[in-house]
């Protein structure tokens, strides 16, 4: 990651604690600090001689603070060990930069409610021309965020892959980038995960395998960025997983996105034994941006519509084409998806200032994701809502409380349940846009997103169930 970003969120810290007079809420960053010198652990400096809490947070942090994965993940450790400081420094620190307080945010903790104080005081307004550069940044700062733990090949270290069937349940998972074609016949990469040695299994248990867009307003985001999220799935269900690194606007503007991802589905339709999944058990997954593209998929590949494509002129024909070979969709998950451009709903007011996405931020990733566009904001391969949905696949929609989008995700599910579509929903409470980058970094995030993976197994393991039993 950048060294300006850890450098900035060291210097607020100190600067809030300073303010506060308050030497024990500095031991995080202090901690950080000696780590970045190389120093020695056992010479960390106590939080406070005084007092025993202050001292076992800051003995906490250090243990976190492996040196080798410190410099890469530097962003992970910083935030996860705030976590440990008491209630009442936690509270301080977000008063101090002026943060949501529990009274504006009942469901958000002083740890989540202080991490989106931080991102409000350093963030920096979106600007279309700086798009690449925003790229770049937010690319490290994703990874920065992760779990190192996650970017360990399983098969690299089976001493350790032992050790984690010992622990837990969660399958050892490999992967591997492999270039395919996009919609331009340009490169286009994808991750695709596998499961290695697993505690029950030594396959994928259901014969299933997860497509996965990533978010980013269509303009930022990569296979990297979401590479944690992708590989949680993979570890906790057995499913493989194929993440799709689509083309991005300005650069491409809409519907390239879309193109690429009915490419990619194309690709695992003809692909996907070979990831130990059958080509009828593809679901759909994306965030936001890419919980966007999982609905306008999943809509075109059980109801394609000729006279959208054919907007296109001859590419679009032949895009049509193709979507009428492919098999339907097992069932998709779109999580605080993007589904109607144009409409605002309630949460636009109510969540639109102050969180990690703002209306800013969206008028930005917009204009970059219809300039140039060949088609009308009101169209059906635009905005998921506009289209016919009446045969979509069975649903799983995940939203966030304390997010922007949060009444677009309900209104697209009220849509489907109108269609008789089987759907169900759930809400994270307390929880901004984006939450998934935060997986790892606070206890409840973590213990949501690994309630909503297990929650969405059993939701598909109920569709093929279902579908079983039809075909008895």
């Amino acid at each position: 990651m950048p060294s300006s970003s850890i450098t900035s969120l060291n210097a607020l810290i100190n600067k809030a604690a300073a303010s506060l007079n308050s030497k024990p809420t500095l031991a995080p960053l202090e901690g950080v600090k000696r780590y970045q010198a190389h120093e020695n652990q056992a010479e960390a400096e106590h939080l406070n001689e005084g007092d025993n809490k202050y001292r076992l947070a800051g003995e906490k942090l250090a243990s976190l603070l492996p040196a080798n994965d410190y410099q890469q993940h530097a962003l992970h450790y910083v935030l996860k060990g705030l976590g440990y400081l008491p209630d009442t420094m936690l509270e301080a620190l977000v008063s101090y930069l002026e943060g949501p307080t529990a009274e504006q945010y009942p469901n958000a903790n002083a740890h989540l409610r202080l991490i989106i104080a931080v991102n409000g005081k350093l963030k920096t307004p979106l600007q279309l021309s700086k798009m690449q550069e925003l790229r770049k940044r937010f690319a490290a700062d994703a990874v920065a965020m992760q779990d190192p733990k996650v970017w360990q090949q399983a098969s690299s270290n089976k001493l350790a892959t032992l050790k984690l069937i010992n622990k837990s349940s969660e399958a050892a998972v490999n992967w591997q980038d492999k270039t395919i074609a996009n919609a331009d016949e340009g490169d286009m990469t994808i991750r695709c995960y596998q499961a290695g040695v697993h505690a029950k299994t030594n396959h994928n248990p259901d014969e299933t395998v997860m497509l996965f867009f990533h978010g980013g307003g269509f303009c930022i985001g990569d296979i990297d960025t979401h590479h944690e999220f992708c590989h949680r799935v993979c570890a906790q269900t057995g499913w493989a997983v194929v993440s799709v690194d689509y083309r991005l606007a300005p650069e491409h503007a809409a519907p390239a996105a879309l193109e690429d991802a009915i490419k990619a589905y194309a690709w695992l339709a003809d692909n996907s034994r070979s990831l130990g999944a059958s080509p009828s058990r593809i679901v759909l997954a994306g965030d936001s941006a890419g919980g966007g593209l999982s609905t306008l998929l999943a809509q075109q590949l059980t109801h394609p519509t000729k006279a959208a494509w054919s907007d296109l002129g001859g590419a679009g024909q032949q895009m049509y084409k193709l979507l009428q070979t492919l098999p339907a969709p097992l069932a998709q998950m779109p999580l605080y998806p993007v589904t109607d451009i144009e409409t605002d709903y309630p949460s636009w007011e109510l969540y639109g200032e102050g969180l990690l996405l703002d209306h800013a931020d969206v008028a930005v990733f917009d204009a970059a994701f219809m300039q140039n566009c060949p088609l009308p904001r009101e169209h059906v391969l635009i905005s998921p809502m506009i289209g016919d949905n009446s045969k979509v696949c069975p649903t799983y929609i995940v939203a966030s409380e304390l997010d922007v989008l949060r009444d677009e995700a309900f209104a697209y599910a009220d849509q489907l349940k109108a269609a008789d579509i089987a759907v169900e929903t759930y809400t994270v409470l307390g929880a901004p846009h984006g939450f998934m980058h935060l997986m790892s970094v606070h206890d409840g995030l973590e213990q949501e997103t690994r309630y909503i993976i297990n929650d969405f197994a059993r939701f598909v393991r109920e569709v093929i169930s279902a579908q079983s039993l039809l075909v008895a």
